[in-house]
């Protein structure tokens, strides 16, 4: 009979979790940078500084750090981003001269605008004008608020992350005592499994980053492109979506090149680059730092992201990976409880 009452226990909190959803974003990533930061704060108060004034510190120098590292990466973009903008006529000469011809004669269309049918269009379209604007204002509307929401969500953050990291020894010890006597040693051993986990996890996934953004830089400065920096830094922070860092590197260095070199030849290089990482990082580097010790497959990891995207939006993106590493261990935990229950046997 208890088992039926797990399992109404857990379809009432699903059923919460997908309720709430839509505050429950700040929440879950403040949990998250609390865990993170949380031995830090430990291990100053083992060296008699209070837990407030060590929140207060590790915050401080947390926000210090991201600073710094805006202040630095900022300029480098802004410089990066004005050789674009210098690039720009060089790429819309080639577009004009060069990829436009090339598409007519391998698709067999015209892609030069024929103004007297962009005018016969605005003069049909003209009168429902009004209507377009009127169906187009709500959703201005709802943007803003959406816009407002995220910007009221993102202040909530270290709201809630000080409090956390504050109280966090007084609500683990009253976690521990609301846990059932009956239960206590199994949920214990079940809660270290999960942070050493969840530890591995966030730990692996950092340094996969750090790698595959210093490889891309590498190979793309090797290959002579100019915006090997900004390219490669994307790509890397990116790869903790599966293939999505490869996808949109791939994409912005092609366009790099073709605006760089003004032919394929330069292009293939670069291509090499994203190849030779993506082996890199699927074969080699996230398996040995991610993958094996936490034992995601990359279908879940794939469900996950999505699944945890739409429920929580981008952040559900940023916690699907750890968040599903924590319900591995428990559906690992609850597949031994099964098998040795007497309902299997």
């Amino acid at each position: 009979m208890h088992y039926l009452w797990w399992l109404l226990l857990a379809c009432v909190s699903g059923g919460l979790l997908y309720l709430l959803s839509p505050i429950l974003t700040p929440f879950l990533l403040a949990a998250v940078i609390a865990y993170i930061c949380n031995p830090m704060v430990s291990r100053l108060a083992r060296n008699n500084i209070p837990r407030t004034a060590g929140t207060i510190l590790v915050m401080l120098l947390s926000l210090v750090a991201f600073g710094a590292l805006i202040l630095i990466m900022v300029p480098l973009f802004q410089k990066e981003a004005g050789r674009l903008l210098d690039k720009m006529p060089v790429f819309l000469d080639m577009l004009k001269n060069h990829i436009i011809p090339w598409l007519e004669s391998r698709l067999d269309i015209s892609l030069e605008p024929d103004m007297e049918v962009l005018k016969e269009a605005v003069s049909e379209h003209w009168q429902s004008a009004g209507g377009v604007a009127a169906k187009i204002l709500p959703s201005l509307t709802s943007g803003g608020m959406a816009v407002v929401e995220f910007l009221v969500n993102l202040l909530l953050v270290p709201v809630v992350l000080f409090y956390l990291l504050r109280d966090w020894d007084v609500l683990i010890a009253q976690i521990d005592e609301m846990i059932p006597r009956y239960w206590h040693q199994q949920v214990s051993k079940l809660a270290h499994e999960t942070d050493r986990i969840l530890a591995e996890f966030l730990r692996g996934q950092l340094a996969v980053i750090v790698l595959m953004s210093i490889c891309y830089i590498t190979g793309l400065w090797l290959v002579g492109l100019e915006f090997a920096l900004p390219i490669g830094l994307v790509a890397g922070i990116l790869v903790f979506v599966p293939y999505l860092g490869m996808i949109v590197g791939l994409t912005l260095a092609t366009f790099a090149a073709i605006m760089q070199f003004q032919d394929w030849s330069g292009v293939i290089p670069v291509w090499i680059v994203f190849g030779a990482g993506q082996l890199l990082e699927g074969m080699l580097i996230t398996p040995w730092l991610v993958g094996d010790r936490i034992g995601l497959h990359p279908v879940v990891v794939i469900f996950a992201l999505m699944a945890f995207g739409q429920l929580f939006g981008f952040f559900g993106i940023l916690l699907a990976l750890p968040v599903s590493a924590i319900m591995l261990v428990w559906l690992r935990h609850l597949h031994q409880r099964y098998i040795s229950s007497n309902f299997y046997n």
